[in-house]
């Protein structure tokens, strides 16, 4: 079975639906308070992410602290510091999936004291969720995580106004949070700036559409989530393969077998095609290709693979196919 990070190299039609294969790697940032951790354990737990023992260990915690509803925000505080302390330290990693789309979410820390953590768990991110506070609006903070965000090249930001029921759904509160954030993250050059409305304690917007904000009309976080362009058609990357082993059984049954494993960094390699090995320029056509211990004629990135030429070439560990 291929991994979450592979696609299958079985499958018909490998540059498909591509909300149904991609991965989204994305991060999480707000200021303290603001309801990051909460946001977070809301979107694992609405959309079917959270197993049945986890539920129950976050349940039987928040009963030992005298609450009468789970604190959604125990399934990303992981640390026992996080946890008395009802903030978030380090960036916790957190792998899901739904029908549409599977998911790596960073939840990074929101203390000033911690944002070189944010800068590591939005290092890898496509999308950036930042959460601010509807009865706050726009702090230092909040623009700090967004000159990150910029910094970075994050491509795709989401403005997630959270505690929306404290603001009354007020319309003109959130319309007023998201043009302030908007015109800042532009003068970034943030040009992909979504503002969502939301309540992470209640649900509203975050998987499930609010009844209290019928006057928002776009989507919820999940759903857009689930249908932002991401990455690039791995057809139009030239194809570079970064040899990692030379496979040499040499045994009774693979006597002459040679292969080159590693992971395809970009692009598309097929049987029959040509090659150039770098840095020798020595050229030559891909003979076979073994995926998930089984030969296949097409391989995209990021799979790991091993492929074999049609030359005996000299080629070392380090090595380019291209």
């Amino acid at each position: 079975m291929p991994t979450d990070l592979q696609a299958d190299p079985t499958a018909e039609n490998p540059f498909g639906d591509a909300a149904a294969t991609a991965l989204l790697r994305f991060a999480t940032a707000g200021s303290v308070d603001d309801g990051k951790s909460t946001l977070v354990g809301r979107l694992l737990h609405d959309s079917k992410s959270v197993l049945a023992d986890q539920l129950e260990a976050v349940e039987h915690a928040s009963r030992n602290r005298g609450q009468d509803t789970p604190d959604l925000a125990l399934l990303t505080d992981g640390l026992r510091a996080e946890r008395e302390q009802g903030i978030t330290i380090d960036v916790a990693y957190r792998y899901f999936a739904t029908p549409r789309r599977r998911f790596i979410l960073a939840d990074t820390p929101g203390h000033v004291q911690y944002t070189r953590n944010m800068v590591t768990g939005a290092s890898t991110a496509e999308l950036a969720v930042v959460l601010v506070d509807a009865r706050n609006g726009v702090v230092e903070q909040t623009r700090r995580h967004a000159a990150v965000a910029a910094l970075l090249r994050v491509p795709h930001v989401v403005l997630a106004v959270n505690k929306m029921d404290l603001v009354d759904h007020a319309e003109p509160v959130f319309a007023a949070i998201a043009e302030e954030f908007t015109a800042y993250a532009a003068s970034l050059g943030v040009r992909d700036v979504v503002a969502v409305p939301i309540s992470a304690l209640a649900g509203d917007n975050v998987v499930v559409p609010s009844a209290h904000m019928d006057w928002y009309g776009g989507p919820t976080l999940l759903e857009h989530l689930e249908t932002v362009p991401v990455g690039t058609d791995p057809g139009e990357e030239p194809a570079r393969f970064p040899v990692q082993y030379v496979i040499r059984p040499q045994s009774e049954e693979h006597r002459d077998y040679r292969g080159y494993a590693g992971q395809l960094a970009s692009g598309v390699l097929r049987v029959g095609d040509p090659v150039t090995v770098l840095p020798s320029g020595h050229t030559s056509t891909i003979a076979a290709i073994d995926a998930l211990g089984r030969p296949t004629d097409i391989a995209w990135a990021p799979q790991s693979i091993t492929v074999r030429l049609a030359d005996d070439i000299d080629i070392s560990r380090g090595d380019l196919i291209a």
